[in-house]
C-alpha cells in the first residue's frame, strides 16, 4: 500500500514528517507495508521546476493509493499577480483526479473545549462533517481581468456535478444522525436555486435523513450560536471554504482539523487545513493533530483499514486527554511538534493489540 507524500511549503513537511512516523507505528503494530514516495507541489516546486503541479508528482500521485499533503504557500510566492501561484497545484491536483468532495469533520475534543473562544456551553459537544463540493463553483469557472479596471468569475454548476456530491452527503448522514443541511443563496442565485432543486431530488432517495436548507448568511451565525444543531453539512466550493474554515474555531484551533478529498475511487488526498503557517515555519512548534486525523482518514476511506484508522485517533484523543498540549493550544508547557508526536505514538502502542512483524 503506498502513499504519495506531497509535504509542500511551510509547515508542510514537519506535519508531514509526524503523519508518516504515526503510519509506519500503525503498519508496526497491525501488520501492514506501507511504502512512501516524495513529490514537489506548491512554492517548492515552482521553485524547483517552474510548475505548482509539474507532470512527476502527478505521476507519482498516480501510482499511489492516497496522497498526503502538508500546505502550499508563503510570503515568497504570495503576488496575486503572478502567473504561477503554490495554490495553482491545488487546484490542479483536484480536476486531474477529479476531487469532487471535500469531506471536513469538525469534532469538539472534550479534553479542549474550553480552549474554543466560543462560550463552553455553546461549542461542547459538537459533531459536524461538512461535505464541500470540490471541483465546481466559482473557483473553477471562467474568469477574466479586462483593461478597463473589472474583472469576472463564473459561478456555474451543473445537476450531476450537484447530485454527486449531495449523495456523498446523504450516504454519509445515514451513518451519523440523519441529518443534512443544504447551504445555499437561493434567493439571490441561480445556480444556488438549482443546487437546492438538485439536493431536493436526491433527498428522496434517502427517506431515513431529514434535509433543511439554510441561506449561507444565516449559516454563519447558527454555526457560532447553536453547532451542535448540525450534523452533516453540504455546501458549494465557495461557501464550503468559508464555512468550515469559520468552523475551525469550534475546536479550539485549525490546527485540529483534517480533512479528505475524495473522487468516484478509493483514491484521496489528505491534508489538515491549517494551511502552511509561514510565522512558525522551522520552529518545530506546529500542531500535527490535523494531520494525524488526516492519515487515519486515509486509512478509513482509501485503504478501508476502519480498526487501525480508529486506533490512531484514539491515540489522539488520549494524549489530549492525558494533557499534552501544542504551542498553539497552550503557552504553558506546550510540546513540540515531534514530542506531541511521540506520545501519541506510545498511546497508540500502548492501547492496540500488537502483532510486530
Amino acid at each position: 500500500m503506498r502513499f504519495c507524500l506531497l509535504p509542500g511549503d511551510g509547515i508542510g513537511p514537519e506535519v508531514i514528517r509526524e503523519g508518516v512516523r504515526a503510519l509506519k507505528a500503525v503498519g508496526e503494530i497491525f501488520g501492514h507495508a506501507f511504502e512512501f514516495q516524495e513529490a514537489l507541489i506548491g512554492g517548492c516546486a515552482i521553485d524547483a521546476t517552474g510548475s505548482a503541479l509539474p507532470q512527476a508528482t502527478v505521476d507519482a500521485c498516480r501510482s499511489s493509493q492516497a496522497v498526503l499533503l502538508g500546505a502550499v504557500g508563503g510570503p515568497k510566492w504570495s503576488d496575486p499577480g503572478a502567473s504561477v501561484r503554490p495554490e495553482q497545484g491545488l487546484l490542479e491536483l483536484r480536476r486531474e483526479f477529479g476531487l469532487f468532495a471535500n469531506l471536513r469533520p469538525v469534532r469538539t475534543s472534550p479534553s479542549l473545549s474550553g480552549l474554543s473562544p466560543l462560550k463552553e456551553e455553546i461549542a461542547r459537544d459538537t459533531d459536524i462533517l461538512f461535505v464541500r463540493e470540490l471541483t465546481g463553483g466559482l473557483y473553477f469557472g471562467a474568469r477574466q481581468e479586462t483593461e478597463n479596471g473589472s474583472a469576472w468569475d463564473t459561478l456555474i454548476y451543473s445537476e450531476a456535478e450537484v447530485e454527486r456530491v449531495a449523495r456523498v452527503a446523504f450516504v454519509a448522514a445515514r451513518g451519523r444522525k440523519k441529518k443534512v443541511t443544504s447551504i445555499d443563496k437561493a434567493n439571490v442565485l441561480a445556480s444556488s436555486r438549482l443546487w437546492r432543486t438538485t439536493v431536493e431530488r436526491v433527498a428522496q432517495d434517502y427517506p431515513e435523513v431529514k434535509l433543511e436548507h439554510v441561506l449561507v448568511d444565516a449559516a454563519t451565525m447558527h454555526l457560532l450560536t447553536r453547532p451542535r444543531s448540525f450534523d452533516v453539512i453540504l455546501a458549494g466550493n465557495l461557501f464550503g471554504d468559508i464555512l468550515s474554515d469559520e468552523a475551525s474555531v469550534l475546536a479550539g484551533s485549525l490546527g485540529m482539523l483534517p480533512s479528505a478529498s475524495l473522487n468516484e475511487s478509493k483514491f484521496g488526498v489528505y491534508e489538515p487545513v491549517h494551511g502552511s503557517a509561514p510565522d512558525i515555519a522551522g520552529k518545530g512548534i506546529a500542531n500535527p493533530v490535523g494531520m494525524l486525523y488526516s492519515c487515519a482518514m486515509a486509512l478509513r476511506h482509501s485503504l478501508g483499514l476502519e480498526k487501525e484508522a480508529s486506533a490512531l485517533e484514539q491515540a489522539v484523543e488520549a494524549t489530549l486527554k492525558a494533557g499534552a498540549r501544542t504551542a498553539d493550544l497552550s503557552s504553558e508547557n506546550s510540546l513540540s511538534t515531534e514530542a506531541f508526536a511521540d506520545k501519541v505514538l506510545e498511546a497508540l502502542r500502548r492501547t492496540s493489540p500488537v502483532l510486530k512483524v
